[in-house]
Order: C-alpha cells, then structure tokens, then sequence
C-alpha cells in the first residue's frame, strides 16, 4: 500500500528505507503509531501518526505522516474515521496539535481535511534529505 501510495504522488519509494523506519516506529512508542484501516474484513488502508517536538505547538505535536486508503475502499468515510482515530491517538497522547501535509492537487483530501477542522498555513514545507 505504501508504494502505491507514493507513486500516486510522484515520490521515490525506498523498502529497505521504509522497512528500517516501520522498525523503528513499531519499536518506539514514542516516535508514533501504526493504524491499519479495515473495512470487510480485508485491510482497506493504513494511518501513520507520529510525534514531533515545536515551540509554536507548545511542545510534542502529532503529524498525519501517511493516510492511505485503497480506492475500491474510497467515498465510504473510512478517511472520516481514520482522522477521528488518529485525533484519539494524539489526545492519549497529550499533545497541542495536529498536522499534516496535502497535496495541491488533492483537492478531495484538502475538504475531508478541513471538514475535520485542520486549516492552511501560508507556508511552504521544505526538505533537506541528510541520508
């Protein structure tokens, strides 16, 4: 699912990378957490949340790393659901805020997001890749 997630956006997908990183989060409660979203008994998605630390959010903040859900599985508000559980996650969590990232054009994921009461910032993410 996360190849297809990330060829649906046009990003490099690194499974060694990706093995290592799941390692990591599966191993540390602290970094974050590791949904699967089921739907009729078949996994119909996964939902990654995972903790970061800022001055502006008063502390630890939880960021929406990955939401994926199939498209045979779309338009039945399991993304709805899967925020609702990431927002659970995030409150046992104690932390000040949510965030996440969505693409320009995903303009469907942008509404959920703000129906779900997240908001834009005027500010562009940027990356510097160290390894």
């Amino acid at each position: 699912m996360m190849a297809d997630l990330y060829r649906s956006m046009n990003c490099p997908f690194d499974l060694p990378a990706t093995r290592r990183a799941l390692g990591e989060l599966w191993g540390d409660a602290s970094a974050g957490r590791v949904e699967m979203i089921l739907a009729d008994g078949r996994t119909a998605g996964y939902l990654v949340v995972a903790f970061g630390f800022s001055l502006e959010f008063g502390g630890r903040f939880a960021v929406v790393d990955e939401l994926y859900v199939r498209p045979e599985f779309r338009d039945r508000g399991l993304g709805t659901a899967a925020l609702g559980q990431a927002r659970k996650v995030a409150e046992q969590a104690g932390v000040g805020a949510m965030r996440l990232e969505v693409e320009e054009n995903n303009p469907k994921a942008r509404a959920l997001y703000e129906r779900m009461g997240f908001i834009g910032h005027k500010r562009n993410p940027m990356t510097l890749r160290l390894n």
